[in-house]
């Protein structure tokens, strides 16, 4: 079975079908080349592990998509009629999706829905990041569902693991609905709560003085569930924190679990 593959230093397949698959990735791993500069990607591991299917006329469809910086499952088809039915249920939401995120500061609610459109910042105001989406009510219709897990004091800073239920797929949008509400994930250099630390990481790097102020190298965020169907039943698959984002909520550091 594939799911026993481990991929060192990549991606690890948690649960699979007759033509599909969950794998998780891990932080700082392409999911598509960008470029030719043979930097290793999902899509390059994928082809490997699927050598045989390729070969007898199978593909590989990547239905969750995910950024470099974030981790956690995807989930793959491997033929034009599975790639078909699990992109209509998307667009559908008939797949959920859960992530994890770790944010600065102490949210008074224990659950909230955060419905509040986004529009690419570029389109209404001069933006030096090409990328940056914000809320505007020109923009496109966007909800997401947040509950706080948990809610500690790190080296003197409060900070929450949310468990955020995006009700639509825009661009960014845990992200930009987090740092809207004012509490912008650990790490997030575009949705920093100074917009310069973005330029500043582009100019020179990961610095002390960013580590200081972001305290993650990436931005914190884990697509830690999804549930979808295969034609037969419904599966739920669920990913634990990676170590780099579990570190700050050791038992240790007087949890308070915010029930």
């Amino acid at each position: 079975m594939r799911s026993a593959y481990r991929a060192q230093d990549g991606f690890r397949v948690v649960a699979e079908g007759e033509d599909w698959m969950v794998v998780e990735k891990p932080a700082g791993l392409l999911t598509h080349p960008t470029r030719p500069d043979g930097v290793p990607t999902l899509w390059d591991g994928l082809r490997g592990l699927l050598a045989y299917e390729l070969a007898n006329k199978g593909q590989i469809s990547i239905i969750t998509r995910l950024d470099r910086e974030t981790s956690g499952l995807v989930l793959l088809a491997f033929t034009r009629e599975r790639a078909r039915m699990f992109g209509l249920a998307m667009q559908s939401g008939k797949i959920a999706k859960e992530y994890f995120a770790i944010v600065k500061g102490c949210p008074e609610w224990k659950r909230t829905v955060i419905d509040a459109p986004l529009i690419r910042q570029g389109e209404i105001r001069e933006s030096p990041i090409w990328l940056k989406r914000c809320v505007d009510a020109r923009g496109a219709r966007a909800v997401t569902e947040a509950e706080v897990m948990r809610r500690v004091m790190w080296e003197g800073r409060h900070i929450a693991l949310v468990r955020a239920r995006p009700q639509t797929g825009r661009t960014h949008q845990i992200r930009v609905h987090l740092a809207h509400a004012g509490y912008p994930l650990l790490g997030d250099k575009i949705y920093a709560e100074r917009e310069g630390a973005y330029l500043e990481f582009i100019e020179t790097g990961w610095t002390p003085s960013l580590a200081a102020e972001l305290l993650l190298p990436r931005h914190a965020l884990h697509a830690c569930a999804l549930e979808f169907d295969d034609g037969q039943r419904r599966h739920r698959v669920e990913s634990m924190l990676p170590e780099d984002l579990g570190k700050f909520f050791r038992e240790e550091q007087g949890v308070n679990r915010g029930e």
